[in-house]
């Protein structure tokens, strides 16, 4: 079996934060969303990999490299603008063949690996299977409509009036036949090749098209309020280690403290991770909080927030359920007015009071 890992898109529902980094590599624990993805493929014994970039494509590749720190073998698939999931698989042709394949979206995030599902395709005769699960909003994502025997008849992209709450969630397995289905569909009214319309083909055409509900934790880390959620179930797990240096100070809980950080000072409630290179100093750092490489945290309250790499907080009372990205400066005003002084990039959001 192979695997499609989608890594392209624009990720607009990320930005500023997107304008300059790949939403695949927003961290969750310090470590990019799509490393995961990656990882659990190996896990389930997926090693050939054929990862579809676009504009972000030399991050990426910067990023994944050849994949052999994943245990992985990376073809990189360029895709010149996105024309939707099923593009995706059309471009990909020459790469999978006509061997079985999990296409994986690489902003997905699914606790527990998908090994069991991997090895349950292998062994069926399905030409398709997919995943759902039960959403509040059914409308910003792919719905499938199915009947009293659980048999899927329908599928709808990101529908306005949705006849069904159960949403596809981003990782597919797919035989050959998906390969004619990409190939009949037309571009939808949005000008998009559906994996949705792909699918209903194949249902259509008298293919055997399976689905499973899956109960366990899924996210599409499109917002913010994602990746923190993501976050806090990645640190929930997070056991104990100190790993830099720490003085004078009060760990509490699953803290991490990684290689060449230093705490001074300072507090730091778990489950919370300090990356490589960091200073916490005369800080409190509390709950799901993750502080990247390389950061400097003085006199600061930070929790439930991601902080980027580089990032430099001093003097700030208090931050929480935040998303800070690289190379971000928040400093207290030194006039002699007591007042908010902004730059902010395009699509940011700001909340004072």
């Amino acid at each position: 079996m192979k695997a499609l890992v989608l890594a392209g898109g624009a990720g607009t529902r990320l930005r500023p934060l997107t304008h300059t980094s790949a939403k695949q590599l927003v961290p969750v624990a310090n470590k990019p969303v799509l490393f995961y993805a990656l990882e659990a493929l190996a896990d389930a014994g997926v090693t050939q990999v054929g990862m579809i970039v676009g504009d972000t494509a030399a991050e990426i590749r910067a990023a994944v490299g050849d994949g052999s720190r994943f245990g992985i073998e990376v073809t990189y698939i360029p895709q010149a603008a996105p024309l939707g999931l099923a593009h995706c698989v059309l471009i990909a042709a020459a790469f999978l063949g006509d061997d079985e394949f999990v296409m994986y979206l690489g902003d997905n995030f699914i606790i527990g690996g998908i090994g069991h599902l991997v090895d349950e395709f292998r062994s069926g005769a399905a030409d398709a299977q997919i995943l759902l699960t039960r959403v509040p909003d059914p409308t910003q994502f792919g719905v499938a409509e199915i009947d009293e025997n659980g048999q899927v008849f329908r599928l709808v992209e990101k529908p306005k009036e949705p006849r069904s709450d159960l949403a596809l969630v981003g990782v597919y397995l797919f035989r050959r036949a998906i390969q004619d289905a990409v190939r009949a569909i037309k571009p939808s009214p949005r000008g998009e090749l559906e994996i949705t319309d792909a699918i209903q083909w194949l249902i259509d055409d008298g293919k055997d098209v399976r689905s499973k509900q899956i109960t366990g934790y899924w996210k599409d880390t499109g917002r913010v309020e994602d990746m923190l959620e993501c976050n806090r179930m990645v640190l929930e797990a997070t056991e104990a280690a100190t790993h830099g240096t720490v003085t004078d100070s009060e760990l509490i809980g699953r803290v991490v403290v990684e290689a060449g950080a230093e705490v001074i000072g300072s507090r730091i409630l778990g489950p919370a991770i300090i990356g490589a290179g960091t200073r916490v100093v005369d800080s409190y750092v509390g709950p799901f909080t993750a502080i990247a490489e390389d950061c400097v945290l003085i006199d600061t309250e930070i929790e439930y927030s991601i902080v980027l790499g580089a990032s430099r907080i001093c003097g700030v009372r208090r931050i929480e359920g935040s998303l800070i990205g690289r190379e971000v400066e928040v400093l207290p005003s030194d006039g002699p007015v007591k007042a908010y002084r902004l730059v902010l990039g395009d699509h940011s959001v700001v909340r004072v009071r």
